[in-house]
């Protein structure tokens, strides 16, 4: 049975808050900051209202299609 410390669960409620917080940002981007990373409106949209509990791998890049 695996035991979780407060300080495991502590790190993990920040990324959850990271993942939010940057989401949120996402959608608040203009078209010409859209286009200077490299994603698209639809992009955007569809990472930006993703629950916060749920991530990208990191390996496939938080915009590439699935």
């Amino acid at each position: 049975m695996s035991r979780f410390s407060l300080t495991q669960i502590r790190c993990q409620l920040r990324h959850y808050h990271q993942h939010r917080r940057s989401r949120r940002q996402l959608l608040t981007l203009d078209d010409r900051l859209l286009e200077d990373i490299g994603i698209t409106r639809s992009q955007a949209q569809k990472e930006g209202h993703k629950p916060f509990w749920r991530h990208s791998p990191i390996n496939r890049g938080l915009y590439e299609h699935r």
